[in-house]
């Protein structure tokens, strides 16, 4: 495994739409473990294969106090709720913005043994999972802003806390 280093604004490959995953084999299971790597080394609880420069339909999640997810081709099927909640993301280091966010979500995607995988999320799931199906159609949760006024740049200390890099 290994750390990968992370894309940020305004690097070209963030708004690029990343492709379909035909066959998951051993180079993708690998690409897994090192974005896995790479985002627990950044302490994000999300990470996407655009955000390390590769333009494929993968990504990782792992919130808090449960196991990590490794979703290949991933897409929402339903959503339902609002609300508006803090949000960062490790592509646009230093700074916080308060987007528009489902309360829940339920998606559909492969696992790394090509099983289809339905995930019913609420809370920081629901907004990971959001969150890192945007960046793979090359949307930043900067263009989810009402306003750029609702961009925030943070202190290093302050980072952590109430919103999370995803």
């Amino acid at each position: 495994m290994a750390v990968l280093p992370i894309r940020v604004v305004p690097d070209r490959v963030l708004r690029e739409k990343a492709k379909r995953i035909r066959r998951i084999d051993d180079s993708i299971r690998k690409l897994a473990a090192d974005m896995l790597e790479t985002m627990h080394s950044a302490l994000g609880v999300g990470l996407a294969a655009n955000q390390v420069g590769v333009l494929l339909r993968l990504i990782v999640i792992q919130i808090p106090e449960q196991d990590p997810l490794v979703l290949v081709n991933p897409k929402i099927v339903k959503r339902s709720g609002e609300r508006i909640i803090p949000e960062g993301c490790l592509s646009i280091p230093g700074y916080r913005g308060e987007v528009k966010r489902s309360e829940r979500v339920l998606a559909r995607a492969l696992d790394l043994d090509g099983k289809e995988v339905r995930i019913k999320a609420d809370e920081l799931l629901a907004q990971a999972i959001e969150h890192e199906i945007d960046h793979l159609d090359g949307i930043l949760y900067t263009d989810r802003l009402e306003s750029l006024d609702k961009l925030v740049k943070v202190e290093p200390e302050e980072e952590k806390p109430e919103a999370v890099e995803i």
